[in-house]
């Protein structure tokens, strides 16, 4: 019994004496979130299944808006509207680059956060969760929690 057990005891030794797989790197930290400003979703109406949310994102180093989340909106999209010809066009996008230390306005008319097939009616003076998704300039993806206001007019429109 021992003649057999000993070939099998020392290849076992063997195996545990060979060397170890150098393990890839971490990812890099990820940059440092970036900072929003003015933030704020349009308040709906009864039966109305859209709506938009705005703000001012400035990164400190250069990266992208891949994404947004919110539980009140079965979909959540990054979008852009903008003119081609004599026609008004809004359609999501992949991404949004945020060049560091450049203010980039989500505004109406422009590029915006849309929150499509709404779970209940937004109204104004309540707060929606909104996770926006970012990829700094090594691919890291972080995430940013949001309580943005609901306000039936711009900022803007409320100060006239």
């Amino acid at each position: 019994m021992l003649k057999i057990l000993l070939p099998a005891l020392a290849s076992f030794a063997l195996a545990c004496a060979a060397p170890v797989q150098a393990q890839p790197a971490a990812k890099p930290a990820t940059a440092p979130l970036p900072t929003v400003e003015a933030g704020w979703v349009r308040a709906t109406l009864p039966g109305q299944k859209g709506t938009g949310a705005f703000m001012r994102i400035t990164a400190r180093e250069p990266m992208q808006l891949v994404g947004v989340s919110t539980p009140v909106a079965g979909v959540a999209e990054v979008h852009e509207m903008k003119m081609e010809g004599d026609t008004m066009v809004m359609r999501a996008v992949d991404k949004l680059e945020l060049p560091a230390g450049k203010p980039i306005e989500l505004k109406p008319g422009g590029y915006h956060l849309m929150l499509q097939d709404l779970k209940k009616p937004l109204a104004a003076g309540a707060t929606v969760p909104v996770t926006l998704v970012l990829r700094d300039a090594q691919g890291v993806q972080s995430r940013m929690q949001l309580e943005l206001p609901v306000q039936a007019a711009t900022p803007a429109q409320k100060k006239h």
